[in-house]
């Protein structure tokens, strides 16, 4: 704003002193000050206001005013309260240095001036950041990106001094301010911890049905979360709704409480949100050569197709997905469910986008991480094809690639908050293979390990091939019914004893299988004397009609309590 137009303000009850022919500065912000040096307080364009507190005598209004003048003020006002007229002194000194110097009446209050002027040069910056945003919006959608979401973040600090950050939904970041000091100091980077729980309280929020923005309170800093929908995206246009969307939708979090904004500031910090969304459309337009890519091969391995004819799509595949590899890599198959409560899976392009999020290292940031993976969907699971650089040893059981036990390590916590109570997310690890015969083995392999991870309490759940070598690959196919009644035939005499007497024979049990029967090790892991320990054993016995001394029995008790 002005200075002229503080003059054009009666309710401000300022009275031109001198500087008339400065009134066309810029005033940017404003301070109200009685130090004597206020010099390390101003970084320029302000309008400083101060009751006289610091002037002892004449001589001391020279240097003061050359103080602000060096600092590269707008004006200063003078209250009336204390000194009633402005001393001439002052207003000599103003007109030396060109300062404008304004007289403020004693029965208005400085938080009148500063209330009014933080308004003004608010309201404006908005204004101009609304026009960037607009020509921004305008050369992303009509051209090449603009620089992409970095860029508006930028904005939004230098213009609205707002620090902000783009999310994807498992907490990752997307795109964060740069490393600059504005007039709250420097803006510090969101550790992944920080990221991790914002992502959990917006999906949380989303899931129960909030309308945002979110308000969230982290280490007693306020955030406002703000969705980010791409074309396409939203209630309107998903039948399973914002349960469905939630999962795919990147968001803007914002260090404010958006509570207290006006709606115009609402909107523009909605018109960002779809400056950034036109960045995630275009990044998905971009994956739709590696997803078809996923389709053709996994449509040509489910259909039985030649290993020759599959060798040959993962040599195009390769180069798209590994440039400058130079050979056809190895894969790995990983396949995703989510599951919700009404017992509907849903394969498509929700389950995909997160399994395209879930497989990039956690660690990356930005939006094209993900750009070498590709993932297909089938019936009611996502596909992903991954492709591995190497492999040194193809008999490795273990091999290289995603570990199953560390994939959802870190996106649990948001995707557990996000499907609380309405759905499950379940993924399967296939074992690296090294040519185009060994992909049906694999799809099969994820497939199966995905239904031993549904077997698993939990929201969020993955195994690996690993683990479909021993009995755990059997339990998930044991019938419900079949599966109660083997486990109360054997465990429920034991836990209502345990209920009627206190007694601790579940938790024994346990630990002399995990133990390998061993009566010394056992006793010690308990803290029992070995003939304690006996005892409770030979109750179990007595309660079981089994023998603990059998393998049969150690096995049949052994998959009770796994199934239990």
């Amino acid at each position: 704003m002005r200075l002229r137009a503080l003059l054009d303000t009666d309710a401000l009850g300022l009275k031109l002193l001198g500087g008339e022919d400065e009134l066309d500065r810029g005033v940017r912000g404003v301070m109200t000050t009685d130090l004597r040096d206020p010099s390390r307080y101003l970084s320029g364009g302000e309008l400083v206001l101060t009751g006289l507190a610091w002037r002892r005598d004449a001589a001391d209004s020279e240097p003061f005013v050359r103080i602000l003048v060096q600092a590269g003020v707008a004006a200063l006002a003078a209250g009336e309260a204390e000194l009633g007229d402005v001393p001439e002194d002052l207003v000599v000194a103003c007109a030396r240095h060109r300062l404008p110097l304004f007289a403020v009446h004693e029965s208005v209050a400085f938080a009148t001036i500063t209330e009014h002027v933080v308004r003004q040069v608010s309201g404006e910056r908005a204004g101009d950041l609304a026009a960037v945003v607009d020509r921004h919006r305008r050369m992303m959608t009509s051209g090449p990106a603009g620089g992409g979401p970095d860029v508006v973040l930028d904005l939004l600090g230098s213009d609205l001094d707002l620090r902000a950050w783009v999310l994807s939904p498992t907490g990752r970041l997307i795109a964060a301010p740069k490393e600059t000091a504005g007039a709250r100091g420097t803006v510090p980077a969101l550790d992944s911890e920080a990221c991790a729980r914002l992502a959990a309280e917006h999906l949380a929020a989303v899931r129960t049905g909030r309308r945002g923005p979110h308000r969230v309170v982290l280490d007693r800093t306020t955030y406002s979360l703000f969705p980010v929908r791409g074309s396409g995206h939203g209630p309107a246009s998903d039948p399973d709704g914002p349960r469905a969307t939630m999962l795919s939708d990147w968001l803007l979090a914002v260090e404010a409480d958006a509570g207290d904004w006006a709606e115009e500031r609402l909107d523009l910090l909605h018109g960002v949100t779809q400056l950034i969304a036109v960045e995630r459309d275009r990044r998905d337009a971009a994956r739709t050569v590696r997803r078809r890519l996923a389709q053709e091969v996994l449509e040509l391995v489910q259909t039985g197709a030649a290993p020759a004819e599959i060798a040959a799509r993962l040599r195009v595949a390769a180069p798209v997905l590994l440039p400058g590899l130079g050979t056809a890599p190895h894969w790995q198959v990983v396949v995703a469910r989510v599951e919700w409560e009404d017992g509907r899976g849903d394969g498509g392009p929700v389950t995909q986008a997160l399994l395209e999020e879930i497989l990039v290292d956690p660690a990356a940031t930005g939006s094209e991480p993900s750009d070498r993976i590709a993932v297909a969907h089938t019936g009611d699971e996502a596909v992903a094809l991954v492709p591995l650089p190497s492999v040194t040893d193809e008999h490795d059981t273990a091999g290289p690639g995603v570990p199953a036990d560390a994939l959802l390590e870190s996106v649990r916590g948001p995707l557990t908050a996000g499907l609380d109570g309405d759905g499950r997310l379940t993924v399967g690890v296939s074992a690296a293979v090294h040519s185009a015969e060994g992909l049906r083995g694999a799809l099969e392999e994820a497939r199966h390990a995905r239904r031993v991870a549904a077997a698993r309490p939990g929201r969020v759940c993955a195994a690996g091939h690993q683990e479909l070598a021993s009995h755990v690959l059997l339990l998930p196919f044991v019938p419900d019914d079949v599966r109660r009644a083997f486990t109360a035939r054997l465990l429920d005499p034991l836990r209502e004893y345990d209920r009627r007497h206190r007694a601790e024979l579940i938790p024994t049990l346990e630990a002399f299988l995990d133990c390998d029967g061993s009566w010394t090790r056992c006793a010690t892991r308990l803290h029992l004397h070995v003939n304690t320990l006996r005892y409770r054993v030979g109750r179990i016995e007595q309660l079981t009609g089994r023998d603990l001394s059998r393998l049969e029995d150690k096995l049949d008790f052994f998959l009770a309590l796994r199934m239990s």
